[in-house]
């Protein structure tokens, strides 16, 4: 199957991803002027069609440990681009993206991002990126949560990063309880750098809930989440402990 894939991914995959971006983007933005409930439904439709269209499959595990109608601040590792697509067409809740503000210029999947109220941040620019999630608060109601990766940007061989420390200030600030996500064998169906994704499977691990009141300090509750998020992954796929003293979102 392996002498497939480039062809198809060139003359057939490429195509879709083109046509249904361009069309659940603009429904998105149209959609989310009534509801951005529907309009992020759209989103997982888009993701959903372009993990099977590329021969990979998405298991999720825990999803029980989701409480309908409770908001979360979710907390995954980033190995990957399929992460997005493993998380908005399988995960099955409302959330919100943090995503770094460069994506906001996508045609179609930028629009309809901010259209359905993701939240764009700096990451240059600490105090701008703290006052964007500020801003992001009203959105966080009726169960819809927040999504941050961590990490900051994507891990380039797939092991775990540093976590840095904006989404857990502001997991505290909201109340929210965290839930820590672990996704494995992303970076092996698109390896940085590579453009022709690999068939293969996905696994999304849901943990269950930690609050951020239970632990003194940001960092043991760091410590904590990333431990638990490490404990989801391959051997492979385990992390660099050292701490990360750069920016905090």
């Amino acid at each position: 199957m392996r002498w497939l894939v480039a062809p198809w991914t060139v003359a057939v995959f490429y195509p879709i991803v083109a046509v249904t971006t361009v069309l659940w983007g603009f429904l998105a933005v149209v959609l989310s002027a009534l509801s951005r409930r529907v309009g992020h439904h759209c989103g997982t439709v888009w993701a959903w069609c372009l993990t099977r269209a590329s021969f990979v499959r998405v298991t999720v595990e825990g999803r029980e440990r989701m409480q309908p109608g409770r908001s979360y601040v979710i907390m995954t590792n980033h190995q990957g681009d399929y992460d997005i697509l493993a998380l908005y067409g399988d995960l099955r809740c409302q959330f919100r993206w943090v995503m770094k503000a460069e994506l906001r210029k996508v045609p179609f999947l930028g629009w309809g991002c901010a259209a359905i109220g993701h939240v764009f941040v700096d990451r240059s620019n600490s105090r701008a990126a703290i006052a964007s999630l500020e801003a992001a608060k009203p959105r966080l109601t009726g169960g819809i949560s927040l999504l941050f990766f961590p990490e900051g940007t994507r891990s380039t061989d797939g092991r775990l990063l540093p976590f840095k420390k904006g989404g857990f200030v502001m997991a505290r600030q909201l109340g929210f309880p965290i839930l820590p996500v672990s996704i494995s064998g992303s970076a092996r169906i698109l390896p940085k750098r590579c453009l022709l994704p690999r068939p293969g499977t996905i696994r999304v691990r849901i943990h269950p809930p930690v609050e951020p009141g239970e632990y003194p300090g940001d960092p043991e509750l760091i410590a904590a989440v990333r431990a638990i998020v490490a404990s989801g992954l391959e051997p492979e796929e385990g992390g660099d402990d050292r701490p990360d003293r750069s920016a905090p979102v």
